[in-house]
């Protein structure tokens, strides 16, 4: 065993890298720099974590959100790491007590947000600290591309000038090929070595339903599930604050997490939420949460995201451990008319298309009949090398189809006579309105009630036509034009079926929730169930004694294999993931005592490997 696969025993409890985390590693103690695309729970702490303990100096961590920062130092600390964080939430005294150790070199890593490095007074304590390091978390903050830019990021080039010498690690979990440019860019990485993992997050399932009674369709899902934490993301602060009233009526522990929460009520639920003392939190997608809790089961969308980024990265926060995680969303197309509403009211025509055209992603994707886990992949340029994940709704019960050749060539065949006739082309709305006929100013205005498609539709209501339109579009029939005016046009695919009357099969729209057979749960580790509650409740007395979140003391993959292996010894937790020698020392015997103690009224079980 080698030095570094030593620390990952000894200090992280790990037995094994998880993919390119020891090729980062290695790149970065050689000073290089890195651009590292790891997805959420692929390990991306620990590329910049590791190195700083085999390294002289202080290691810099850029990290936008507060509570993020005092997760990471909680769980360095209880791995006894000597790490540290400067933000608004230290209290003054505090504060020059870290400052002093900063100046004596006691700390290894220092996590701090980019508007307090970039202060005017900090530039001599930077060149004072024998900094060696510098990691850029959630990087895809420099990318106004990206889905959560933020302009201060941009200001953390000017590290290159003040620290020339010193390796900058540039790390996100979210990043199409446009983002990792800007990101580069932006942050004048020098000849970065760049690693791009897959996106696939196997032990994840997907589900689409359409949004019927949303609160009743939650506490369906939730009352299956009331010992699992998990997430239910909202687009306005009112729906979070209503979601969680709702669940808490009916005996569930739930909370609101928003940006219009006071302080104090915000980092108390939050960290009710991180000791499991409250199993939801109800949070608004444009916040976000901002923790590391690895054992969140499972991630609700009460609502449409705005873009297919922002969903992946909050279904992320499902399964960090490897456990299994259920991701649900509900899909209405109410939610995006009005998310399109408040684009239209964006005044930056470039920021607008932007907007539109991540909704037009987000809505493929709910409505697709395809797997689920290929769309994610391939958004951001990842094959996915089967055409059955056997994790999703579409792969697990694919949606009914049907023969779509009328209605499809009377959408195709209103386009067409549209641009024959006026030399101009219109947008959805209006191709809908010309085939159910409707009577409105601009139809009068163009003379649209003349054509021979006026009214041919009626048969449909204007959401069925909607979906009828956007299938040609994922079909390639159809093509929607970007910028100020994003106009339908027929592509040549399009115009050749039209002309030579091809049958077109279509995809049902999706339907109310149907019985679904249980999904294969990747990652699940068979276990004495009886045994890990037993744990759980342990866990959470230490934890609590500690005034730390449970999964400080131990993760729920770490009390799985416990359950499943019966350590009675302190020896016997060797290989077992997550306990390294400081946690063995301060936690091996209460648990090892624990499970000889149920032993002696439990049989033991056996399992397949």
């Amino acid at each position: 065993m080698d030095d570094l696969h030593l620390t990952l025993k000894t200090t992280f409890g790990y037995n094994a890298f998880r993919p390119l985390q020891r090729e980062i590693i290695d790149t970065a103690l050689a000073d290089r720099d890195v651009f590292a695309l790891l997805p959420t729970g692929g390990g991306k702490s620990l590329c910049f974590q590791l190195p700083a303990l085999h390294r002289t100096g202080l290691t810099i961590v850029v990290s936008p959100l507060i509570a993020l920062m005092k997760d990471q130092v909680d769980q360095l600390r209880a791995a006894g790491v000597a790490a540290t964080y400067l933000n608004s939430s230290v209290e003054p005294d505090e504060a020059r007590s870290r400052l002093r150790g900063l100046h004596r070199g006691e700390w290894r890593l220092l996590y701090v947000a980019p508007e307090r490095l970039m202060l005017d007074d900090w530039k001599e304590n930077l060149t004072s600290w024998n900094v060696t390091a510098i990691a850029i978390d959630e990087a895809h903050c420099v990318s106004e591309w990206g889905h959560d830019f933020r302009p201060e990021y941009r200001q953390l080039n000017r590290l290159r000038k003040l620290l020339p010498g010193v390796p900058v690690m540039a790390l996100t979990a979210t990043a199409t090929e446009r983002v990792r440019e800007d990101i580069i860019k932006h942050l004048q990485l020098r000849d970065p070595a760049v690693f791009v993992a897959s996106f696939n997050r196997p032990n994840l399932t997907y589900k689409v339903l359409a949004k019927d009674q949303p609160l009743k369709q939650i506490i369906d899902f939730v009352r299956k599930r009331e010992d699992e934490s998990g997430i239910i993301y909202c687009a306005s602060r009112a729906t979070t604050e209503r979601v969680a009233e709702a669940l808490a009526g009916r005996g569930f522990s739930a909370r609101a997490y928003h940006a219009g929460l006071d302080i104090e009520d915000r980092s108390r639920n939050q960290e009710a939420f991180l000791r499991d003392d409250v199993k939801i939190i109800c949070a608004t997608i444009a916040f976000g949460m901002g923790i590391n809790k690895p054992n969140v089961r499972w991630v609700i969308h009460h609502d449409l995201p705005k873009n297919i980024e922002g969903y992946y990265q909050e279904t992320g926060r499902a399964g960090r451990d490897g456990l299994p995680g259920d991701c649900l969303l509900l899909f209405s197309g109410g939610d995006a008319a009005k998310q399109t509403h408040f684009i239209e009211e964006i005044t930056n025509e470039h920021e607008k298309s932007v907007a539109r055209a991540q909704l037009r992603q987000i809505m493929h994707y709910a409505e697709s009949s395809g797997c689920r886990r290929s769309e994610l992949l391939e958004y951001f340029g990842e094959i996915f090398p089967s055409n059955n994940c056997a994790a999703c709704d579409n792969c697990l019960e694919p949606r009914e189809t049907y023969d779509g050749t009328i209605v499809s060539q009377k959408f195709l065949s209103c386009i067409y006579r549209i641009r024959q006739t006026g030399r101009f082309g219109v947008g959805l709305n209006h191709i809908i309105e010309v085939l159910t006929g409707a009577e409105t100013e601009k139809i009068a205005r163009w003379e649209h009630q003349r054509l021979t498609t006026y009214g041919i539709g009626r048969e449909l209501a204007r959401p069925a036509w909607a979906a009828v339109g956007r299938e040609l579009m994922r079909l390639g029939f159809v093509a929607q034009a970007e910028g100020e005016f994003p106009v339908l046009e027929l592509t040549p695919e399009g115009l050749a079926v039209l002309t030579a009357r091809k049958p077109i099969t279509l995809t049902k729209p999706l339907d109310l929730p149907k019985a679904k057979r249980a999904p294969r749960r990747e990652g699940d580790v068979e276990c004495d169930e009886i045994l890990f509650a037993r744990l759980r409740e342990l866990r959470k007395r230490l934890a609590d004694e500690r005034g730390v979140p449970a999964y400080i003391i131990f993760g729920d993959t770490t009390l799985r294999q416990m359950a499943r292996s019966y350590p009675t010894r302190l020896k016997d937790l060797d290989g077992i993931t997550g306990v390294g020698e400081k946690k063995r020392a301060e936690f091996g015997d209460t648990f090892v005592a624990a499970i000889a103690e149920f032993l002696k009224t439990n049989p033991r079980m056996t399992f397949n490997d």
